[in-house]
């Protein structure tokens, strides 16, 4: 191959790996099922003013 014909090869690998990357999901944002009941859990706590804030559990704990 020519060196022009692979630098062109090259430069669109380029672009597409940094468009894979830019495109790819975080593996870390992605819920388990376990994670998902536990998150809906806690955001039903909070509707129902059923959390205490680490302030106040320091506070009624004395520490």
């Amino acid at each position: 191959m020519e060196q022009k014909s692979i630098d062109k090869r090259l430069e669109r690998i380029e672009k597409t790996l940094n468009f894979i990357r830019d495109n790819m999901i975080d593996a870390d944002a992605i819920l388990t099922e376990e994670e998902e009941k536990m998150l809906d859990g806690s955001i039903e706590n909070e509707r129902s003013g059923k959390l205490v804030s680490s302030e106040r559990l320091r506070r009624e704990l004395g520490i």
